[in-house]
């Protein structure tokens, strides 16, 4: 199925159950009402000359009519470019002249910066961009008049004659290193695992998920806004970014029974001082994914987010995103230790990063992935799709995993982010772990930095509970003393108060790493 006959054959079945509910201003929708807003705005880019396969971006926070666009894109068949709201001039620039977007919808301003002035010292750079609608202003009303150029008729049209292998979304990841590469992305892709994910948590037409994570990320619009009209359920935006005490006023006031987000966000609610006034008995289920989950943070969502059945998610934009996942009923030890199995209509395989040959079970390798789910590729880039996607129609993730001998199975870091310290191999993922288990560490990221005689050396960043005191190297290795492998234990200890982050909210090592090494002067 295509996205738009998919949520058409939910609004059918379900007309009046809530489709969306946007908590900062206060508008609601039914899948009646939100399949008929959905309509006009997509005649409204078919009377804007927007064709088939065009491409169409949003630059915006999460909003009503983010989630709006990316169906009304979905069923005019246009191409959406999903924009990062943290991008500034450089790389909007980059993204909207690769993409070749002819239309852009863009916020106006968003934690103080300017999109206005930014889109406009960008423009030039822009070619194939003939037209921006800024939201809160008189564009999005502008638009949606041209509906009227365009009948019912003309869209189901243009509708029939879409097909679920057509590119859909174009959703630029950044590397560590050079340009953001498009991940194209069809309807059969993300239609499928929006369905899967959700499907696995067993929401249905009676459940409304709470999506503090952002749209322009696959987290949210595939996993969020996809997972609840397969399924019928009601997506409720707490805010346009993510802000804890929103999260958790939405969760009560709406009556939320799944909650996502990425480990940083639980821990973020789990220790704001409005979590003990707010009711969250509704919750039920939800999905934390995007890194790896400390066990200590699972366990406090089970006991005081009354999430009995949350699943852990693994995957990449590249395929859809997710590869792996928990179930409901699994154990705590398989929804801490690991990332679940291979997801439906998925295959996995664990191999010898220099060979190729899939490892035994048990032992560490790259996570690999084929089915309905990988990419149809880079954006005009065949030489990195090559790369990434081998002849056989494997995914190559650069994730370090094991599957144990159940199936599950557990990452255990990024292949640039294995730490060799003296010949030794060192997972940051194991060490993190072990030190949430310390009292007063709030969080930890564990990196590797240069050392003359080692090669590498182990270094923690550390956040400290409210009213702990700071810990230093040696409070770090006297904990570990007796518990950690020697080599394991970090070397050097930075008590700070955040981490440097992406905006999806993963933390930047790459950052971490040049960051202690100006510091400690290890050039």
């Amino acid at each position: 199925e295509t996205i738009g006959h998919n949520f058409e054959r939910t609004a059918s079945a379900h007309p009046d159950v809530e489709a969306l509910v946007d908590v900062p201003s206060g508008r609601r929708w039914t899948y009646a009402e939100l399949d008929a807003e959905i309509d006009v705005v997509a005649r409204a880019l078919m009377g804007s000359g927007i064709r088939q396969g065009d491409r169409v971006g949003i630059w915006a926070p999460n909003c009503a009519e983010w989630t709006i666009l990316q169906y009304a894109t979905a069923k005019a068949g246009a191409i959406l470019v999903t924009i990062n709201p943290a991008y500034r001039t450089h790389e909007l620039a980059y993204v909207l002249e690769h993409s070749g977007a002819r239309l852009l919808v863009s916020a106006t301003e968003f934690k103080g910066s300017d999109y206005r002035s930014m889109v406009a010292e960008v423009r030039a750079d822009a070619p194939d961009l003939a037209e921006v609608v800024f939201l809160g202003s008189d564009d999005w009303e502008q638009l949606c008049r041209r509906a009227d150029r365009v009948t019912d008729a003309e869209l189901r049209q243009r509708m029939d004659g879409l097909t679920h292998s057509d590119a859909i979304n174009i959703q630029y990841t950044s590397g560590t290193t050079g340009s953001p590469k498009g991940a194209v992305l069809s309807h059969r892709n993300i239609v499928n695992n929006g369905f899967f994910v959700t499907d696995l948590i067993d929401l249905g037409p009676g459940d409304r998920l709470c999506i503090p994570v952002p749209f322009y990320h696959c987290f949210g619009m595939v996993m969020g806004n996809l997972g609840c009209t397969t399924h019928g359920a009601t997506m409720v935006i707490p805010a346009a970014g993510f802000d804890p005490a929103a999260t958790l006023a939405a969760v009560e006031a709406e009556r939320c029974t799944a909650l996502y987000g990425v480990p940083t966000m639980f821990i973020a609610m789990l220790g704001h001082p409005d979590l003990a006034r707010r009711d969250v008995s509704s919750l039920r289920t939800g999905i934390m994914a995007g890194s790896p989950c400390p066990v200590e943070v699972m366990k406090r969502c089970l006991d005081e987010l009354n999430m009995s059945e949350v699943g852990i998610a693994y995957g990449m934009t590249e395929t859809s995103p997710v590869s792996c996942q928990t179930l409901v009923d699994d154990t705590l030890e398989r929804r801490t230790a690991t990332v679940g199995r291979a997801h439906p209509h998925v295959e996995i395989k664990i191999v010898d990063p220099a060979t190729g040959a899939i490892v035994p079970r048990g032992e560490t390798g790259e996570f690999c992935t084929r089915g309905y789910s990988v990419m149809t590729g880079y954006w005009r880039d065949d030489e990195r799709t090559r790369e990434a996607i081998d002849s056989e129609g494997w995914m190559h993730t650069g994730d370090l995993a094991v599957m144990r001998d159940d199936g599950y199975c557990q990452i255990v870091g990024r292949i640039k982010d294995m730490v060799i310290r003296g010949g030794e191999n060192v997972y940051p993922r194991e060490i993190e772990e072990f030190l949430h288990t310390h009292p007063d560490i709030d969080d930890v990221q564990v990196i590797g930095v240069p050392d003359a005689k080692y090669g590498e050396e182990i270094c923690a960043w550390i956040k400290m509970r409210a009213g702990a005191a700071p810990l230093d190297h040696q409070a770090v290795r006297a904990f570990s003393a007796g518990k950690l492998a020697h080599y394991k234990i970090p070397r050097y200890v930075r008590v700070v108060e955040e981490f440097p982050m992406t905006v999806t909210g993963k933390v930047r090592k790459v950052d971490m790493r040049s960051e202690t090494v100006r510091l400690l002067g290890l050039q």
